[in-house]
């Protein structure tokens, strides 16, 4: 029996379950560069990049391994339009006798893959098992719970795993050292540079196809720097290690003028492609506990993968397909067009706004109280938001994307995720970080034109949504300090967030 592996393009795992289930003497593997995912949203040219060289590369080492692959480039005389038109055109360019692949990560491509089953050969959709929770084991774990938290499901996959366990308790007495992750940077500290990866012939082909074919795409590739093989991303993982893991859990929230990377570990985009397995990557992080990473380091890190990532994979699919449109705040202003080209003014979001041009990465707090944060405060429309962050990112795929943006960032799904919206006014970016004071806003004023607009944005906020929001047990104490203030300071604000919502939105 000949059997067709149609392998996606964040499937480049060399144990993937397809692969495990095919007889490499009788199986094609079917690789396409398809014009509907390159373009169902105007990625990122660095993602673009990134995917179609890291599935090139791949393909390669698939041909040293003894497998035959078919593989379909974008710019071939028979590259496909869909992922469904390849399968169906390789079924019968090849004569298979079945179908194996492993199940999408997102709900578009899963529904595609169920329909593969009309081209008169058996399918089999296997679970993909890169991750670290079945979707089987999610559900029974989500089953009857009267709230699907995080922190709940983190605890539980460390008792289930004994990651950072010690008979049966958290190392270190605690679940997690949140509290101490929150340090601005000190001044002059140096930051160790991450790894570079120059463009190999293969990587800067595909830079050229992809400047040709999406030269009004969002962002630049100038500065591309991003894993495109299994090696390269085993020394991203190490480096990060070595080299920044120390101090990652002190300083991962810091925002700092000219220090893009900081202290993260940038392996999601190799995560998320299947260069990297979450496992070994928990692992190595573990393991520098015996060479003297700190604990709150390394909880840190296993929290973004063990706790962070399966679970809100499991919350998206769980929701469903209409869970990205989502709107419980019924937010409807259209996102600024400083999204797309910058000079808001506001120095934070410009800063942030740079890097996600020029590298298609910005830190979780950039994302969150940052770019998301204005968006909430501002009643942007939550599904507007989140389309933007999933074209502007590398590591953004809506099964990670959405959940981050709709439920953590916008609170859009009323509460599933996050327990009260995440908004923040200046002082916190302030205390939280340098730009402030290379801003043409003043963090210090409270009213105004030259005030921080992140001020008087988040009691306008707060005062729109009051006959919900101040329900919530957490919001209690803030709600009472925007009944202390006056009519007529309470006026100047609402005066204030209308007058700079009708310049942007």
């Amino acid at each position: 029996m000949k059997t067709l592996v149609p392998i996606l393009g964040d499937q480049l795992s060399h144990g993937l379950a397809s692969l495990r289930a095919a007889d490499r003497r009788t199986a094609v593997v079917l690789m396409a560069e398809v014009a509907e995912e390159a373009s169902y949203v105007p990625h990122h040219k660095q993602k673009l990049v990134l995917v179609f060289s890291a599935m090139r590369h791949f393909a390669e080492e698939l041909r040293r391994d003894g497998w035959t692959v078919d593989y379909r480039r974008l710019d071939g005389p028979d590259a496909p339009g869909s992922l469904t038109a390849g399968v169906e055109a390789a079924v019968l360019r090849h004569g298979v006798s079945r179908i194996v692949a492993v199940r999408g990560g997102e709900h578009r491509v899963i529904a595609a893959q169920q329909g593969w089953g009309r081209f008169g050969v058996p399918l089999t959709l296997l679970e993909d098992d890169r991750f670290m929770v079945s979707t089987a084991a999610f559900e029974g774990w989500a089953q009857g719970r009267k709230r699907l938290r995080m922190e709940d499901f983190y605890r539980w996959q460390r008792a289930e795993t004994g990651v950072l366990m010690e008979a049966g308790q958290p190392l270190g007495g605690q679940w997690n050292f949140d509290k101490d992750n929150r340090k601005s940077l000190p001044k002059g500290m140096p930051v160790p540079a991450p790894p570079r990866f120059a463009p190999d012939a293969i990587t800067q082909e595909v830079m050229a196809l992809v400047n040709d074919r999406f030269p009004t795409n969002f962002g630049t590739l100038q500065q591309f720097n991003w894993p495109v093989t299994r090696a390269e991303a085993l020394v991203a993982l190490e480096r990060f290690v070595a080299d920044r893991l120390v101090h990652f859990g002190d300083y991962q929230d810091a925002l700092v003028e000219g220090e893009a990377t900081l202290f993260h570990s940038l392996v999601s985009t190799s995560i998320n492609l299947g260069l990297l397995s979450p496992r070994e990557c928990i692992d190595a992080a573990v393991a520098a506990l015996e060479t003297g990473a700190p604990l709150n380091a390394v909880e840190g890190f296993v929290r973004q993968i063990l706790g962070w990532r399966d679970y809100v994979r499991g919350i998206y699919l769980r929701e469903g397909p209409d869970y990205v449109h989502r709107n419980a705040l019924g937010a409807t202003r259209p996102l600024p067009e400083f999204y797309w080209t910058g000079g808001s003014g506001m120095r934070c979001f410009d800063a942030a706004f740079e890097q996600t041009r020029d590298l298609a990465y910005a830190h979780h707090i950039q994302r969150l109280m940052v770019l998301g944060n204005f968006a909430l405060l501002a009643g942007v429309d939550p599904h507007a938001l989140h389309l933007w962050f999933l074209i502007v990112y590398a590591d953004a795929y809506e099964w990670v994307e959405a959940p981050n943006v709709i439920g953590m960032s916008q609170y859009a799904d009323g509460g599933l995720l996050g327990s009260k919206p995440y908004v923040a006014g200046g002082a916190y970016l302030s205390r939280m970080g340098n730009h402030c004071g290379s801003c043409r806003y003043k963090v210090k004023e409270k009213a105004g034109p030259d005030a921080c607009p992140f001020n008087y944005l988040y009691w306008d906020f707060l005062a729109r949504h009051e006959a919900d929001l101040s329900k919530n047990q957490r919001l209690w104490t803030v709600y009472d300090g925007w009944r202390r203030f006056s009519p007529e300071r309470q006026a100047e604000i609402r005066a204030d967030a209308e007058r700079f919502l009708a310049t942007v939105c």
